[in-house]
């Protein structure tokens, strides 16, 4: 008879359950991380694609070269 107690497992889990959800919301990955860079220093290529398609282009021919670097320093945590 070496079967697993059937008394307290429900109570055990819940313990467990209690344990994991209290050290998530201690634990949480961070999305409000601070940028480690400046913004002008983020995303150098796709900055220099934006600038050269708006002087040569003007601004409403170059949305997908903007919307590239906005999505970028979004990526480097910038909320733009």
């Amino acid at each position: 008879m070496g079967g697993l107690p059937t008394e307290n497992t429900s109570s055990t889990l819940a313990l467990i359950g209690s344990q994991q959800n209290h050290g998530s919301t201690v634990n949480k990955p961070g999305t409000d991380t601070k940028p480690k860079k400046k913004i002008c220093c983020a995303c150098p290529e796709t900055k220099k694609l934006r600038d050269e398609c708006i002087v040569e282009h003007g601004e409403e021919a170059c949305a997908k070269w903007i919307e590239a670097h906005r999505k970028c320093l979004r990526s480097e945590g910038f909320n733009v």
